[in-house]
């Protein structure tokens, strides 16, 4: 938990200190880039834009550092059970009087 939050205060950074100011440049190059003005309402799409990519990273970042390791270590541990059983099931036929 505290590393989730930790590299959320990076992915956070990053946005605010990268991509802000490159989707700024991209959409205007001053000040106000990244936004449009209805009525004097001012709508910022650039702000937008930054949380959707920083949400996407988080995303990304904990399928690939969560969920991916979890998911092995799950494959692995009934992997190592089904052999388990296996030889469990060979030490019973062995058990078993030959003559049957």
């Amino acid at each position: 938990m505290v590393i989730g939050a930790a590299f959320g205060a990076v992915i956070t950074q990053f946005t605010a200190s990268f991509l802000d100011p490159l989707i700024r440049l991209l959409t205007g190059g001053k000040q106000a880039g990244g936004t449009f003005t209805i009525d004097g309402v001012v709508f910022d799409y650039g702000a937008f834009i930054n949380v959707l990519i920083a949400f996407l990273l988080t995303a990304i970042a904990i399928y690939f550092f969560v969920v991916v390791p979890i998911n092995h270590l799950a494959k692995r541990k009934a992997s190592e059970e089904l052999s388990r059983e296996a030889q469990l099931l060979t030490e019973i036929r062995d058990r078993l009087p030959a003559d049957r």
